[in-house]
């Protein structure tokens, strides 16, 4: 492990220096993998020889750029992230205006960035990438602004009621009750991007609906944003099922991890077979986020790393033993 101290020039400064929130700190800590930390005056950095040089020039830089414009947005820190370690900056993609007053959010990689710009292009997107990739919530994010910008007239949030290696069925509650925990992660990024009394009042309104899929059965949707999350989860049937529920004027997104399967063994994946099925139908398109776009904590992206290579361990060795066979 390498240590190295840069002195802050200005104090005031490190607000515009961090970003509200800290997020161009974090940025700066997930993108390099370091540890950033301030002491006496000083922004201590900590991590590996290599990591720690990069960051370093990261920070001297931005510190540049606040005393000259006295502000930093995050384009600035992606930019210059991208010219010191080399990786390709995304695309120019307009940020997602959401209900929340000041609030908005912009694809922090290029794989997010190509997501967003086939979420705008097309009427029915496939996305699959592992766990923390945004997957639900940009979709979640581009429905809301469809919504605030009266390009639909309502916002449909769907999941497939499928346990995840756990028994739900004892569960307290009436019916709503016990599908609410197969619904949160839904609300939880909804409520990110709306306040409180704004989902009440959407949801009051019926502009906003958060439901499992088999309610969806027999429907058709116009005028709509829906959005699919944990596809890998239904069946070939229950994937048709949804797809033909799509009316005139809808945008369909549909998202999942074909890493984590809850289906019974031997049962295929909705996901998967569409995928398959529907390649090169005009109007359709597929994107495949991968580990660079994890956005949630550094640790993530090094998880869903140790799994894949366990995985394709495991996969080798199940080959190699076939051909010994």
């Amino acid at each position: 492990m390498t240590e190295a101290n840069i002195a802050v020039v200005d104090s005031k400064a490190l607000v515009s220096l961090f970003g509200a929130r800290d997020q161009h700190l974090r940025q700066i800590r997930e993108s390099l993998g370091v540890k950033i930390s301030t002491r006496d005056d000083r922004i201590h950095i900590e991590g590996q020889e290599e990591a720690v040089a990069r960051a370093t020039q990261v920070i001297e830089h931005l510190q540049s750029l606040v005393s000259r414009d006295g502000a930093l947005v995050p384009d600035d820190v992606a930019r210059i992230l991208a010219s010191v370690s080399g990786i390709t900056p995304p695309p120019s993609t307009p940020t997602i205006e959401v209900l929340n007053a000041g609030r908005k959010i912009q694809p922090r990689t290029p794989g997010q960035a190509a997501y967003v710009n086939a979420i705008q292009e097309h009427d029915v997107v496939f996305c699959v990438g592992p766990a923390g990739t945004g997957k639900t919530y940009l979709a979640v994010a581009m429905a809301v602004a469809a919504l605030k910008q009266e390009r639909i007239r309502k916002l449909v949030l769907v999941r497939p009621a499928v346990e995840a290696g756990e028994s739900l069925g004892y569960l307290p509650g009436d019916l709503q009750a016990k599908i609410n925990p197969y619904l949160r992660p839904l609300l939880d990024a909804l409520r990110e991007m709306m306040d409180f009394d704004q989902i009440k009042r959407y949801t009051e309104a019926d502009l906003i609906e958060v439901i499992p899929l088999a309610y969806m059965r027999g429907r058709t949707l116009n005028d709509a944003f829906i959005i699919l999350d944990e596809a890998q989860n239904t069946t070939v049937a229950q994937m048709k099922m949804f797809l033909t529920r799509m009316g005139r004027g809808s945008k369909i997104v549909v998202s999942g991890d074909t890493t984590q399967v809850d289906l019974p063994s031997h049962t295929a994946s909705g996901l998967t077979d569409a995928m398959r099925r529907l390649q090169g139908i005009d109007g359709l398109t597929q994107v495949r986020l991968g580990n660079a776009d994890i956005v949630r904590h550094r640790l993530v992206r090094d998880i869903v790393r140790a799994y894949e290579a366990d995985s394709n361990q495991a996969d080798n060795h199940r080959a190699a033993q076939g051909k010994r066979r």
